[in-house]
């Protein structure tokens, strides 16, 4: 199902999983809103009453867009001022588009306990095993960095010589 919707002074056509940037809207990263003023629903050729569909979103980000560059320029008057914009944005996920009938059934087959359980179960072994992939790669570097180090060291010494000969020379020859 797809749904029309305006927000911010445009408009936007949405269907369940789009991702959309919208003029900023209040909220934080994980919060649920749902977009209210609806003009047009449907699925397919077929329109449904718009009055009745509910469109709910979670806000992935606050954000900014690229910049925008403003130049006034008034010729032969010397004349010139050079600015630059960057408007603030929400980034949008689409959950869901429906009846506020549909909304209320399906919200309830969602929230089931024991999905919820197994979701934290499994976005907890990604995290611990991002972790040990990252903990050998921090290890590793290290021990290459080190043979580095004691060659710069050998190095240093002989470039730090030679100035100073080249230091004692030039009193010798002011004298």
């Amino acid at each position: 199902m797809f749904a029309v919707v305006r927000t911010g002074g445009k408009q936007y056509r949405v269907a369940a999983g789009d991702k959309i940037a919208v003029e900023k809207l209040a909220g934080e990263a994980g919060d649920t809103i749902t977009l209210g003023d609806v003009l047009l629903a449907g699925e397919g050729d077929n329109l449904a009453d718009a009055a009745k569909v509910i469109v709910s979103a979670e806000i992935i980000a606050q954000a900014k867009s690229e910049k925008v560059i403003v130049f006034k320029k008034r010729r032969r008057h010397n004349y010139r001022r050079k600015n630059g914009h960057r408007q603030m944005l929400t980034l949008l996920r689409i959950t869901a588009v429906g009846d506020s009938k549909a909304e209320k059934k399906a919200a309830p087959k969602k929230e089931a306990a024991p999905k919820t359980e197994a979701a934290p179960k499994k976005e907890a072994a990604p995290k611990a095993a991002a972790a040990e992939k990252e903990a050998p790669a921090k290890k590793a570097p290290a021990k290459k960095a080190a043979p580095k180090k004691e060659a710069a060291e050998k190095a240093a010494p002989a470039k730090k010589a030679a100035p100073k000969k080249a230091a004692a020379k030039k009193p010798e020859a002011k004298k």
